[in-house]
């Protein structure tokens, strides 16, 4: 396998003066090596089909005609699709992205570090993909006090079932979200959860101590104890005599 050359990009914005100061930030970053630009969502699928490598798409999400959203979404369907990382003024769009698998949400005035912070994501991506290997951590956008913020996979130790909303605990705090505990299990499992209860989802290498006594089983998790299924049971030990090969 020949080693891979700089990143190479299209940045997507309808507003001019907002897609020039973000193909110049992008330009400072001495891991990308091709930027391309397109002022809306038209141009920037004929730009996508034209000869040539695009590793990621930096895409505004409020665009005239067809958004950055329905771009991602028709992007997301087609196989080894570029990477999407959204740069936008808005908020309140971070869980539609984090539905859309993007890579990261980066909020306008966009900050040199912040977009390093993107680019670095991107890059590691692309790494896990060229090994035919998942993203090692997926970033979660969560609601604080009216804030959008970003939590890692890899930050959550386990997450509490809320009807059609989950709660995810971290060793700060916990955050609800507006997703399901059954779409996180099926998207987390192969990264180190697993179900424990009709109620949790456990991240196997948070468990700090498990007991198994007459037939109840109890699991520690950042010092909290949660009880254990007996349908979940079996699969957890199994999961745990097997846990080098759960992480990430």
């Amino acid at each position: 396998m020949t080693e891979q050359t700089g990143l190479s990009v299209l940045a997507v914005d309808d507003e001019k003066p907002a897609l020039e100061e973000l193909a110049y930030l992008l330009g400072a970053d001495s891991r990308i090596s091709t930027i391309r630009t397109a002022n809306g969502a038209a141009e920037a699928l004929r730009a996508l089909s034209e000869p040539g490598r695009i590793d990621a798409v930096f895409l505004d999400i409020r665009m005239p005609g067809v958004t950055g959203l329905d771009l991602a979404g028709t992007l997301a369907r087609r196989k080894d699709s570029p990477h999407v990382v959204f740069v936008t003024a808005h908020e309140d769009f971070a869980v539609n992205a984090f539905d859309l698998h993007a890579v990261d949400y980066v909020l306008k005035p966009v900050r040199q570090d912040r977009l390093a912070e993107a680019v670095r994501r991107v890059e590691e991506r692309r790494t896990a993909r060229a090994k035919g290997k998942e993203a090692p951590d997926e970033v979660v956008p969560v609601e604080l006090a009216g804030v959008t913020r970003f939590l890692l996979r890899s930050q959550i130790r386990y997450v509490e079932a809320h009807g059609d909303y989950a709660r995810l605990h971290t060793s700060s705090g916990s955050h609800l979200v507006r997703i399901s505990l059954a779409t996180l299990e099926e998207r987390w499992t192969e990264h180190g959860f697993a179900r424990i209860h009709r109620s949790y989802l456990v991240a196997l290498g948070h468990i700090s101590e498990v007991r198994w006594d007459a037939g109840h089983t109890t699991v520690t998790v950042g010092g909290k104890v949660l009880a254990v299924s007996r349908r979940h049971a079996r699969e957890l030990r199994e999961r745990l005599v097997n846990l080098p090969s759960q992480r990430g």
